[in-house]
């Protein structure tokens, strides 16, 4: 799969690289939707590929219907602000998660303890929400090829890439 250019500035790439909350989601042929927490993401420097890890057993009918259409949807939402970032693909790559992700993982889950501590969730709630056994993880990857400020206020729906992005209510 080839990446497109990114849709994305610099701030929103950063948002996403600092561990926020992920949470993807995909429908069916007849559009009933699903969606899942990842257990952890990351996106390139340059913001044209993302990846989010997902616990196989819980996201069952989410992989199936990724493997039946394609197409995905992905909400990162820093938990202190209510900053919110969708981004959009139709088209993912689903591999088994490999040794050289647990470094990535464990990035994640100890930025979203930082992230959590600022609203009051202690570390020991997050551990055990991000909570995932290791030969059950997948990683779905994507090039995003639509994003959406959807921060609660007068931008939320804005399309980026069309207009300044990056940008708080």
């Amino acid at each position: 799969m080839r990446a497109l250019p990114s849709l994305l500035s610099p701030d929103w790439i950063a948002m996403v690289a600092g561990g926020v909350s992920t949470i993807a989601s995909a429908c069916d042929a007849a559009l009933r939707p699903t969606l899942m927490r990842a257990v952890g993401s990351t996106i390139s420097p340059d913001g044209t590929w993302v990846t989010v890890f997902l616990a196989r057993r819980q996201s069952r009918q989410l992989l199936q219907n990724l493997a039946a259409t394609g197409r995905i949807a992905v909400v990162f939402s820093q938990p202190s602000n209510h900053r919110t970032l969708q981004v959009k693909a139709s088209r993912v790559e689903v591999r088994p998660m490999v040794e050289a992700d647990r470094p990535v993982l464990e990035h994640y889950r100890v930025a979203m303890e930082g992230e959590l501590r600022t609203v009051g969730v202690e570390p020991h709630f997050t551990r055990a929400m991000l909570a995932y056994a290791l030969d059950d993880v997948v990683a779905v990857a994507f090039a995003p090829e639509d994003a959406f400020d959807q921060t609660p206020g007068s931008r939320a729906g804005a399309r980026i890439g069309t207009q300044p992005s990056g940008s708080a209510p």
